[in-house]
C-alpha cells in the first residue's frame, strides 16, 4: 500500500533549521488556533489539531526529528515516498498481509516510521499457538497508535476506526470498521484491546486481536502528569502583590474562578481539587503554576509610580 510523505516542517510553518524553541512556539500558536475547544468548525479543527500534533510529535523529539531528516532524498518532495528506514516494512510477519488504519489521528506515514507498529499502522506481535501445517493456528495480533485529545481523555469518547487489509499475493483488499470506546481518564501508554479484529487465523484458528496504544495529544496549555493537570498562569506584578481572581479555562471549554492570594510568587502552585483526569477512586487535580510577568514597556505616569514605589517600599528581595 502506498504511503504519502508528510512535510512536518511545512505543517508547522517552520524552516528545516528551526531550533526547538521555534518549533514549540509554532506548535503552540497553531494548536491554540485549531484547538477543538475554541474553533467554530469542530470537525475540521479536530483533524487539523491532530495533524499539527503529529508534526510536533516528530519534530519536537530530537531522535525522531533526526530519523525524519535522514529518511531519504525525497523527503521534501510532496507526495513522494521515502525509502524504508532501518528495514521497516509492511505487513504481519509470516502472513504477507499489510494493514492501514483510519480514524486513529495518525497518518499511515507516521505509523510506518514513528509509530508503535510497522507497516502502515499494523504490526503483528507474537500471537497464538501453532499446531503444524494442518492444524489450526490463531491469527497474529495487530498494534497501532491512537491519538487521544485531552478533552477526550477527560470525558471519554467513541471513535470509529477503519482497518484496511491487503493480501499482496492476490491484490485483494477488505475494509472493516469498528467502534472503539475511549474511557474517561485514559492515560498515555495504555492499550485498548479490540478482540477478534487482528489478522485472520488459519486452519480453523481464531482471529488475533487489535491493540491500540494511546498517545495523548500535546496540549498548548495543559501538561499531564498521571491524573493531574498543570497549567501556567502569568500574573501582573500588582496582582501578585495585592491578590486577584482569575478565570481558568478547563479542558472542554468551561472555566472556573481561581482566587490568587496576595503575596503570590513565581513558582507557587494553586490546587483546584478534582479538576484533573477522572479515575475510579477520586479524580486528579489541576495545579495552576504562577509566574509574575513584568510589562515590557511603561508610560511616563507608570514609570513615576514604579519609582515612587521603589522609594517607599521596604521589601528586600531574597529576604521575604
Amino acid at each position: 500500500m502506498s504511503v504519502e510523505f508528510r512535510d512536518y516542517y511545512e505543517i508547522l510553518g517552520v524552516p528545516r533549521d528551526a531550533d526547538e524553541a521555534a518549533i514549540k512556539k509554532a506548535f503552540r500558536k497553531l494548536a491554540r488556533v485549531h484547538h477543538p475547544d475554541v474553533a467554530s468548525d469542530k470537525a475540521g479543527a479536530e483533524e487539523k489539531f491532530k495533524e499539527i500534533n503529529e508534526a510536533y510529535e516528530v519534530l519536537g523529539d530530537p531522535e525522531k526529528r533526526k530519523r525524519y531528516d535522514t529518511l531519504g532524498a525525497s523527503w521534501n518532495q510532496p507526495g513522494g515516498m521515502p525509502p524504508d528506514s532501518g528495514g521497516w516494512g509492511g505487513g504481519a510477519p509470516g502472513e504477507g498481509f499489510e494493514f492501514e488504519f483510519g480514524g486513529t489521528g495518525f497518518s499511515d506515514f507516521f505509523e510506518r516510521y514513528f509509530g508503535g507498529g510497522m507497516g502502515g499502522g499494523g504490526f503483528a506481535r507474537g500471537g497464538g499457538s501453532f499446531r503444524g501445517a494442518a492444524g489450526p493456528s490463531r491469527g497474529q495480533d495487530i498494534e497501532g497508535d491512537l491519538m487521544v485529545t485531552l478533552p477526550e481523555a477527560m470525558t471519554g469518547s467513541v471513535r470509529t476506526i477503519s482497518l484496511r487489509r491487503m493480501d499482496p499475493r492476490t491484490g485483494q483488499t477488505s475494509l472493516e470498521e469498528v467502534q472503539v470506546r475511549i474511557p474517561a481518564g485514559i492515560r498515555e501508554g495504555q492499550r485498548l484491546r479490540v478482540p477478534g479484529h487482528g489478522a485472520a487465523g488459519s486452519g480453523g484458528g481464531g482471529a488475533g486481536d487489535l491493540y491500540l496504544r494511546v498517545r495523548l495529544a500535546a496540549d498548548p496549555d495543559f501538561r499531564v502528569r498521571g491524573h493531574d493537570l498543570y497549567l501556567d498562569l502569568a500574573l501582573a506584578p500588582w496582582d501578585a502583590v495585592l491578590g486577584t481572581t482569575a478565570a481558568i479555562r478547563l479542558p472542554g471549554g468551561k472555566s472556573v474562578q481561581l482566587k490568587v492570594p496576595a503575596g503570590s510568587r513565581t513558582g507557587d502552585q494553586l490546587r483546584l481539587k478534582g479538576y484533573g483526569l477522572p479515575k475510579k477512586a477520586a479524580p486528579g487535580d489541576l495545579y495552576v503554576v504562577l509566574a509574575i510577568d513584568a510589562p515590557p514597556r511603561v508610560t511616563h505616569e507608570e514609570r513615576e509610580l514604579w519609582e515612587r514605589l521603589r522609594e517607599v517600599s521596604k521589601f528586600q528581595p531574597g529576604k521575604g
